[in-house]
């Protein structure tokens, strides 16, 4: 059914979903579960974008590693630079630092770039229990990086080794209090929040340290700054899959971070997301393998910009679409050979359809959420009222008065069509409503411009080629472009689920279109 120019103003929001930017300082892992490799698929999952810095180049698996060459400081450094003399970063995440001199060189560029917030995992400790820093490299990590370190992320080990390398006796552990002690000492030697990973001691409900594998129960990661100490408390996971665990930790609680929380609200989201990693894990490799960093993300089935292209396109709606555009009652349009009676009561069940157009567009202005799209849709049930007025003008010159248009009465396929509509209006969101409108918004406009470019339509002496015309000016266009790009924007914002609830609704409206077209004879 005929809508003219009813759409509200809306352009798709691409490009403007980057929540945040980090730079992650660590190495690879050829692997992927841990180091760079899963620090940037961490920040992609988290909506951030990830820049790095490489300091050493890894031959790994879920196995081990067979081989790492470092990379020289001053390589590294030239990484950093280069990403902040052109994309700043918001937060800083660094990981394996490999040696004293590229622990000193990050020291120095930090305080030359004015880094105010750094994410420190320390990377000193691995879970077989292995030291993976030099003493030399250990003590520049403390009294270099420390002090400036926005929130570090040490396990027990590396907790303990930062505190002997101070010279201070590290607390045992023997309860979850024990714990909060070693958090409050570590934190001393200067980061502004400690967060210590607790995995290597898993905890009985009681709170003691587990000594048997039936005991462990709880694994309690304790952060502590401002004088506050937090306690994120999860379920023990008997899982093998736990391979960069550590990486994606700092990576998530750096990248909430980059996106504005606080620190208790971002190590709280990041832990449950690494929980769920662990738990969704893929189980790849032979060893100890990786999480799932992707548990929580969905991917579109379409681009921005590309929600109507790719409905159109789909097996199941291109050949309803395809009988709609096409259908004889159209094609006798072109041909100018429709029965004249036909396109006078498709007009006056035209007009009654619009009636409930307006109705339809007034419960999407109800629906809307914006006073930008309330004023919108208010707007556009006004300019149904005008379109309408224009449509009995139209109408007069077939020979059809007001009086006989609004005293005939809707055929069934009028009615079952409207009416579906405003049942989805009433029983679906706002996008729903817009998705039901659009067959008729998007089809008027493609049979027009079908028709038109069709050689085999008669221009000369055909009563319906100025209906053609209508639906190709340039005020018709425009609003089918508008109905576009405000339909495209809100489907970014869809779930894959929830597109596919669209495009059944999509389907059913357009068959009522091929209903609409069926109430009269075209031969």
């Amino acid at each position: 059914m005929s809508t003219g120019k009813l759409v509200q103003n809306g352009v798709p929001d691409i490009g403007r979903r980057i929540q945040g930017k980090v730079l992650v300082i660590a190495g690879s892992d050829s692997s992927g579960g841990a180091g760079l490799e899963a620090d940037q698929k961490v920040i992609a999952a988290h909506g951030c974008y990830a820049m790095t810095a490489t300091t050493a180049l890894t031959a790994q698996n879920t196995t081990g590693v067979s081989g790492i060459h470092h990379v020289p400081p001053e390589f590294v450094r030239k990484q950093i630079d280069a990403v902040f003399q052109d994309i700043r970063p918001d937060v800083v995440k660094t990981g394996m630092l490999a040696s004293a001199p590229t622990i000193e060189m990050l020291a120095r560029a930090c305080e030359e770039h004015d880094v105010k917030k750094l994410i420190l995992d320390p990377v000193m400790v691995a879970t077989t229990g292995a030291v993976l820093l030099q003493p030399e490299a250990v003590e520049y990590l403390r009294t270099l990086l420390l002090p400036r370190t926005f929130i570090v992320t040490p396990n027990i080990p590396e907790s303990k080794l930062l505190l002997s390398d101070a010279g201070n006796e590290p607390t045992e552990i023997h309860n979850i209090d024990d714990l909060e002690t070693l958090a409050r000492e570590t934190q001393k030697l200067g980061p502004e929040w400690i967060l210590i990973k607790g995995g290597h001691v898993p905890f009985k409900k009681d709170g003691t340290v587990a000594r048997s594998p039936e005991e462990k129960e709880l694994i309690v990661d304790i952060l502590f700054g401002e004088g506050k100490i937090t306690r994120f408390v999860s379920p023990y996971q008997d899982s093998r899959n736990t391979h960069g665990t550590g990486c994606s930790l700092a990576s998530a609680i750096a990248s909430n971070i980059a996106r504005g929380l606080a620190p208790v609200e971002a190590v709280r989201a990041a832990s449950q997301y690494v929980e769920a990693g662990i738990r969704t894990a893929p189980d790849f490799g032979q060893g100890n393998g990786p999480l799932n960093h992707f548990h929580s993300v969905y991917t579109l089935p379409f681009t921005p910009g590309r929600f109507i292209d790719y409905l159109l396109s789909r097996p199941d709606v291109a050949p309803v679409w395809h009988e709609f555009v096409n259908h004889p009652f159209v094609l006798a349009m072109g041909s100018g050979k429709l029965p004249l009676e036909s396109f006078k009561n498709y007009l006056i069940q035209d007009y009654l359809y619009l009636v409930h157009f307006a109705r339809a567009n007034a419960l999407a202005a109800y629906k809307a959420k914006s006073i930008a799209d309330i004023a919108a849709g208010a707007k556009i049930v006004t300019h149904i009222n005008t379109e309408m007025s224009l449509h009995l003008d139209y109408c007069a010159g077939f020979g059809i008065p007001r009086a006989e248009i609004e005293a005939t009465e809707e055929q069934q396929a009028c009615t079952a069509y409207t009416r579906y509509v405003l049942d989805i209006g009433q029983s679906e969101d706002w996008l729903g409503l817009q998705v039901a409108l659009a067959p008729c918004l998007l089809g008027y406009g493609a049979i027009a411009q079908l028709l038109h470019e069709d050689e085999k339509t008669v221009r000369e002496d055909n009563t319906y080629f100025k209906w053609i015309l209508n639906y190709i000016a340039e005020d018709y266009t425009t609003a089918v472009q508008t109905g576009r790009e405000l339909m495209e924007r809100h489907a970014l914002d869809q779930s894959p689920k929830r597109v596919d609830e669209l495009v059944k609704i999509f389907i059913h409206a357009t068959k009522m279109e091929i209903g609409f077209w069926e109430m009269f004879p075209y031969e």
